[in-house]
């Protein structure tokens, strides 16, 4: 026992592998535990993260994608797994707004939350007219969801059905190291397509050109669905965005309107980066 205290304090911060739930809407991951540094990722609320170090106020993080970074200690609680089991719904619409009662009019939102945050439900709706689930917050307290914002079982979606589901998102705000509907980066909003396809694709651009789960696609036999890497060259890919058809992509980007937008690969930007493109397996 003593020895592993003594290495804990020489290494000024402590190596206790738990369990967290993220309990703010989104929370930054940052390269080191200060918000001076770079924003690397983010964490959506309901997140169930693995802690791999912590310091004073802060916790390095594991997310189901393998990612690691910083988060601020109040932006999670430590607990075991939530909304694993039993009925759980899954936010459906861009955002949704959880309140303390059964009325939009009374009190602000305890919290809103965005699409693929999941809530554990414990009652409701009932009636044919109710339109309301109490739901068990990872914090234990009891709040309520409008059941038009959330679905149960989400299904997995075709490629086609997939890509006019991105449309959805035309008009969010870029926002780098963003992987929710407050703002995605490009590589968190293909992430998130992916997952609505039923596969999760590394989280960084790079990274999800090296996965083993791609195959190459050559430029010239571009199918809808395929996802297409940017770079000044193939091992320095910086940017990805999912094909559409009719040479046009969907990608969260910062240039020129800082949006996720429909750009055009006749583009003499987009020509001159497009590297790479991948198919999932």
């Amino acid at each position: 026992m003593l020895y592993f205290l003594l290495l804990a304090m020489a290494g000024g911060g402590t190596s206790t592998p738990s369990t967290a739930v993220v309990t703010e809407p989104v929370a930054n991951m940052y390269s080191r535990p200060t918000r001076d540094a770079d924003v690397v990722s983010q964490a959506i609320y309901s997140t169930n993260v693995s802690i791999i170090e912590e310091q004073k106020n802060w916790l390095k993080i594991r997310t189901p994608d393998a990612y690691t970074g910083w988060i601020e200690s109040s932006a999670a609680v430590r607990r075991g797994a939530y909304a694993a089991s039993g009925r759980v719904a899954e936010v459906a619409n861009l955002f949704a707004s959880v309140y303390r009662e059964k009325d939009i009019t009374k009190h602000q939102p305890v919290i809103t939350v965005p699409l693929e945050a999941k809530l554990e439900v414990i009652a409701g709706p009932v009636g044919a007219d109710d339109r309301w689930l109490e739901v068990r917050l990872p914090d234990e307290r009891t709040a309520w969801v409008q059941s038009g914002d959330v679905q149960f079982n989400i299904q997995k979606l075709s490629i086609r059905d997939v890509i006019e589901y991105s449309r959805r998102f035309l008009g969010l705000p870029y926002l780098w190291g963003g992987t929710s509907t407050f703002g995605y980066d490009c590589s968190g909003f293909t992430q998130m397509l992916c997952r609505r396809r039923g596969v999760l694709i590394p989280r960084d651009a790079d990274q999800q050109a090296a996965w083993e789960g791609m195959e190459k696609v050559a430029l010239d036999r571009l199918e809808p669905g395929d996802l297409l890497y940017f770079g000044s060259r193939p091992d320095h890919i910086t940017h990805t965005g999912m094909y559409i058809g009719n040479s046009e992509f969907i990608n969260a980007t910062p240039h020129l309107h800082p949006v996720i937008q429909i750009c055009s690969l006749g583009d003499a930007h987009w020509k001159e980066l497009l590297v790479a493109a991948r198919r999932l397996k």
